[in-house]
């Protein structure tokens, strides 16, 4: 898959978010190596990602983060909408993007 806007997870990087640079790098790594075609397969590598919307909503760093993307499966394309602390993300305000 291509991956594509990393400026959100880069903007949230310095923010001070040091603990998340590892897991996000992590799941950078296995996306942009991996060819999903739907939802099933992302979570036989993820199996806490979870739908709302057009967004996948992946777990990281242990549940303390929220990465959220959109996938484009016929495409081959991942597009980075928000990292998110559990906090912002309990606001809902990254609901408008998906």
């Amino acid at each position: 898959m291509h991956v594509i806007n990393l400026k959100p997870i880069r903007a949230f990087l310095a923010q001070g978010h040091k603990d998340a640079r590892d897991p996000l790098l992590a799941w950078y790594k296995k996306a942009s190596k991996t060819k999903w075609s739907n939802l099933a397969e992302v979570r036989a590598d993820y199996p806490h990602c979870d739908m709302y919307g057009s967004c996948y909503i992946f777990n990281i760093g242990g549940n303390k983060y929220r990465l959220i993307v959109k996938i484009e499966f016929l495409k081959g394309t991942i597009y980075v909408k928000h990292v998110l602390t559990h906090k912002e993300y309990d606001k809902d305000s990254w609901k408008n993007d998906c």
